[in-house]
């Protein structure tokens, strides 16, 4: 009992050590190749998860799905106004990392129904679901632009 009492505080330990995010667990600066930001983002259709990079200052990221759409990037938090979200309202930059590779962009909320139908559908398409609450006063989601 001991012994797995002291794995798990081992294993928490380099948990919160580690400054990457880990599953759904948040982490801190991302760490990559800094790359110019492509012309499309159609190169991450056939990737589920990218990471995220809020809060320049002190730096919070999540592992998350995104849509790539007219040439730029979209994320979607739903209706959760989550830690990665008050940062993206406070300060819009970001980073992303696909594969190693790190872009530095800035994040808009969409706001217009078209521009959040359009993102729903394309949604779809990539995850097979389309996103729960699709009243774009209510949803969080943003479009990433370069810098």
């Amino acid at each position: 009992m001991a012994r797995s009492r002291w794995l798990m505080v081992f294993l928490a330990a380099g948990l919160v050590a580690c400054s990457e995010p880990f599953l759904t667990i948040p982490g801190g600066q991302l760490s990559g190749v800094e790359t110019e930001h492509p012309e499309n983002w159609a190169f991450t259709d056939p990737i589920s998860t990218i990471q995220v990079e809020t809060a320049p200052e002190d730096p919070y990221s999540i592992n998350i799905w995104a849509v790539a759409l007219d040439g730029n990037l979209y994320l979607h938090a739903g209706r959760n106004r989550t830690t990665w979200v008050e940062n993206l309202e406070a300060d819009p930059r970001t980073r992303v990392r696909v594969e190693g590779k790190l872009y530095e962009l800035a994040a808009t909320r969409v706001e217009t129904a078209d521009e959040f139908a359009r993102f729903a559908d394309a949604y779809e398409a990539k995850y097979d679901t389309r996103p729960r609450n699709e009243n774009v006063e209510e949803a969080y989601v943003f479009r990433l632009t370069p810098r």
